[in-house]
């Protein structure tokens, strides 16, 4: 093949080359842009639907029931209940070696106080025979009487001596536990309610309750330990504590629990039912809650309007009241909800995904 033949085929196949880059070149775009109206071409079905007010919620989503089985949600009815509003507070348990101390030193003074009395009982006969010689001709001579008397002013003196360190003691009983304890404290015999302090069968509990709280023996008050998981323990109240809690303001009572795993030095909270009337409502479980917007939200399920299609719908819930000694716990609602209402206790986080999913893409298109 001659060289100018050889020249012409490179420069058909140079151009070749740049006409099939420039024809991808020109048709790239028309490409896409078909490819673009195919796609917009495929309809996609939306779960959201039409929010009305009956719905009474913030969206509405449709699934089919063949749906609701294969994404596993599950459903359950709420049930009536009542609630006894309470007062919430705090308390702590408390040691009692000080008024086992001050009970301990009380009765050594009033056992002391019973020695000198027989002591007296018995110098006061000394002091009465020695007297009926002294008058009888001088048969004790007036300087052993004299001696006697002196003897039985010494055990008098060490009488009033006992009892002013025994009401001493029993008055500081007084300030520091209150007189109902004290009172227990100085008996002789060991009263009920401080033979079970001092056995450790119970456990005594000094909490502080808000000024307007008025307890009394028929009241419940339910308490738990901090960071403790279980069933409230229920205390019974002793009396007013004379002394107040330095961390929270109001007014303080001492109760008693049963110690169970209640120890010295724990902080409880405690709850006092109040004076007024049951509230009828229903309990939401926690497991319905979804969290959106730091507010609490459930998906109440109502039939819809098509055949084997179901109305999801996202209601907002009040967390005021969390009920945790009962089941099912959750959040007490006394308005809004009713017996029979059905929510999604498993699946609604992914109901808030699909519906969060359609918004983005609705803001998108926009």
């Amino acid at each position: 093949m001659s060289r100018q033949a050889s020249i012409i085929i490179g420069l058909q196949a140079i151009i070749i080359v740049i006409l099939f880059w420039f024809l991808v070149f020109v048709g790239k775009d028309e490409y896409e842009e078909a490819n673009s109206e195919a796609e917009e071409g495929v309809e996609t079905r939306t779960l959201i639907a039409d929010n009305n007010s009956d719905n009474k919620g913030a969206a509405t989503l449709i699934l089919p029931t063949t749906s609701q089985l294969q994404s596993g949600i599950v459903t359950a009815k709420l049930q009536t209940t009542s609630h006894q509003s309470t007062t919430a507070s705090f308390g702590t348990v408390e040691a009692i070696d000080g008024l086992v101390e001050l009970r301990t030193r009380y009765l050594a003074a009033l056992a002391e106080g019973n020695v000198v009395r027989t002591a007296i009982a018995s110098a006061q006969q000394n002091v009465n025979r020695l007297t009926l010689l002294n008058l009888d001709d001088k048969n004790v001579s007036d300087r052993v009487l004299q001696e006697a008397e002196a003897a039985l002013k010494n055990d008098q003196a060490k009488l009033a001596a006992s009892a002013t360190l025994a009401n001493g003691i029993r008055d500081g009983m007084r300030q520091q536990w209150g007189t109902t304890l004290a009172n227990m404290a100085t008996q002789t015999a060991t009263n009920n309610v401080l033979q079970q302090l001092l056995q450790y069968r119970t456990v005594l509990l000094k909490v502080t309750l808000p000024f307007d709280a008025t307890p009394s023996k028929n009241t419940l008050l339910l308490v738990t330990a901090m960071g403790a998981q279980g069933q409230a323990i229920k205390a019974q109240l002793i009396s007013d504590a004379p002394q107040s809690d330095s961390t929270i303001q109001g007014k303080t009572y001492f109760y008693q629990a049963p110690a169970n795993n209640l120890r010295v030095g724990m902080r409880v909270t405690a709850n006092l039912d109040a004076p007024s009337k049951a509230v009828t409502g229903v309990i939401v479980p926690h497991v319905a809650v979804v969290w959106y917007a730091n507010q609490a939200w459930v998906y109440q399920k109502m039939a819809a309007e098509k055949q084997g299609e179901d109305k999801f719908i996202r209601r907002l819930i009040s967390t005021e009241i969390e009920i945790e000694n009962m089941q099912p716990n959750g959040w007490f609602n006394t308005t809004g909800f009713n017996a029979s209402d059905e929510l999604v206790i498993r699946g609604a986080q992914l109901l808030l995904s699909e519906e969060l999913k359609y918004q983005i893409k609705n803001e998108n298109e926009d």
